[in-house]
């Protein structure tokens, strides 16, 4: 995936369990890979095809797997709390990483405009506009958060005995 900005590249691989090549994913991406598990997932029913993918990080002051866990719960919690959700997002993939330290969002939106408008519409840096996104802004350890916008370039799968990937 290349970045809306254009300064940056993402490469995002799925393995089946047990399975990953960290060997693979430096030669494709030429950095090293950080290992995330699917935690939770929220998706529109009404979804369309996404148009721009929002990787948001979020990294915590230690390892602390319950926290990274507590922390996308509470993030539900704000999605829940919203009378109307914004328009334009279809879904949220969290993911923890295997180490305890960071959380991973990768989020599918119609398209850039949509998230810019959700931001605005919040003014505070949020997709929602209720109180409860106070909680997630104000939870306890984390170190720092951001997100970047992506469009896809390309994608692949190879079927390699038991594994599976995609590079996007």
């Amino acid at each position: 995936m290349a970045s809306t900005d254009g300064e940056a590249s993402l490469v995002y691989t799925q393995w089946a369990e047990g399975t990953s090549d960290p060997g693979f994913v430096r030669r494709v991406s030429g950095g090293d890979p950080v290992e995330y598990r699917l935690y939770r997932s929220g998706i529109r029913e009404d979804s369309a095809v996404p148009g721009c993918v929002v990787v948001v990080s979020v990294e915590f002051d230690g390892a602390d797997a319950q926290r990274q866990r507590r922390w996308v719960d509470t993030v539900f919690g704000a999605l829940g709390s919203e009378e109307t959700p914004a328009p334009g997002g279809l879904s949220g993939h969290f993911h923890v990483s295997a180490d305890g330290t960071r959380v991973l969002n990768y989020a599918e939106w119609t398209d850039e405009q949509a998230h810019r408008d959700a931001l605005a519409r919040s003014g505070r840096g949020t997709v929602g506009v209720s109180d409860e996104w106070r909680k997630v802004q104000e939870f306890p350890g984390v170190r720092g958060s951001g997100f970047r916008r992506y469009r896809m370039v390309r994608s692949l799968s190879l079927g390699m005995s038991a594994k599976e990937s995609t590079v996007a």
